[in-house]
């Protein structure tokens, strides 16, 4: 692949993920020599301007115009895509493109995927932790994980461009990703900068006026910090482009760096909100059956799932992640004093 002029098109700029990504990649040594088109959504493109003063290229669609995806991936020598782990179509287009791509120039295109450690996920209703602990060097184990499974149909789309020779893959996957994002575009105002799964509890407790807890809180999950998660990014994106990086079905790389109990999260947003007057007692409270059943708590069984694993790989490409899961715990004041501050919860 050629070192000038390189081509890069990138889906989830305004994201809490890619948001940090991009604001990596404009500070990269690379840049210089790089030309970074951005995905933007109409509703967004009032960042064109902040976009363009970093010299980024704002192209206005979003994951559900196809079209647009296949023709910015055919003309692109890497793709990022961190917007959506579960948008097959939009995948499929820009897997589309970038086929395109290789016919035209006889290269392959570099995809950088985002999934997710969800992948792993089981029915444990926070009732008990599991002993399959997945591990990234150990292609044979992904490999049985069910296609029903989250994530798991696009990953399988992103791997089997790579076995068909037309594009090289690399998957990221992501844990439960923590503490409000602190980069370039969140200082710009372009970037959303928190997190999914810890506001979610929080929104919960507050909403009820209790912090709640999933079952008994003993599944566990992996963690990662926002920022060493970008790193991941970047050590990746590196590697992929001299060549070192392993890919298809050797590409996939864990963000993980540490692991948590769901009890003990839950004990710490419960003492949080306990503090300011969000929660009755602080101590969390297990959820019924019938709180499940209520639409304001769609989604809060998930948090009782287990997810576990082991991220070697990106460690042996040189990813050298700083926090661990202590600073996941202290993260969680700085969230619940943001959501006050912003959403009023």
């Amino acid at each position: 692949m050629a070192t000038t002029n390189r081509r890069i098109f990138f889906l989830g700029v305004t994201g809490y993920i890619g948001g940090s990504v991009v604001s990596r990649l404009i500070e990269h040594p690379t840049y210089k020599q790089s030309e970074i088109a951005v995905l933007v959504r109409p509703s967004k493109q009032n960042k064109n301007s902040v976009l363009e003063s970093l010299g980024l290229k704002p192209v206005i669609g979003t994951n559900d115009d196809l079209e647009i995806l296949t023709e910015q991936a055919s003309q692109s020598d890497v793709v990022f895509s961190c917007a959506d782990a579960d948008n097959l179509r939009a995948v499929e287009a820009v897997l589309k493109g970038m086929k395109q791509r290789h016919e035209k120039t006889g290269t392959r295109p570099i995809l950088i995927h985002t999934s997710g450690t969800g992948v792993f996920t089981d029915n444990a209703k926070g009732l008990h932790s599991t002993d399959d602990i997945y591990d990234d060097m150990n292609a044979e184990q992904i490999e049985s994980v069910s296609p029903t499974q989250w994530h798991r149909n696009v990953d399988l789309a992103v791997q089997g461009a790579d076995g068909e020779g037309y594009i090289r893959s690399y998957i990221v996957l992501p844990s439960t990703v923590y503490s409000l994002a602190k980069s370039k575009l969140v200082e710009l105002g372009v970037q959303n900068p928190r997190s999914l799964q810890m506001p979610m509890l929080i929104r919960a407790g507050a909403r009820r006026g209790q912090a709640i807890l999933v079952g008994k809180g003993e599944n566990r999950w992996p963690d990662v910090h926002n920022s060493d998660l970008a790193d991941l990014f970047i050590m990746v994106y590196e590697n992929a482009l001299s060549g070192m990086a392993g890919h298809g079905r050797e590409g996939y790389y864990f963000g993980e760096n540490g692991e948590y109990r769901q009890y003990d999260v839950a004990k710490e947003v419960a003492k949080v909100l306990h503090e300011f007057g969000k929660s009755k007692t602080a101590e969390p409270e297990p959820l019924t059956e019938d709180d499940y059943k209520q639409p304001e708590n769609e989604g809060l069984l998930y948090l009782g799932t287990n997810s576990r694993c082991r991220a070697r790989r990106g460690r042996l490409l040189g990813w050298n992640p700083k926090y661990t899961t202590d600073d996941l715990l202290k993260s969680i004041r700085p969230e619940v004093e943001y959501l006050i501050r912003q959403e009023g919860i």
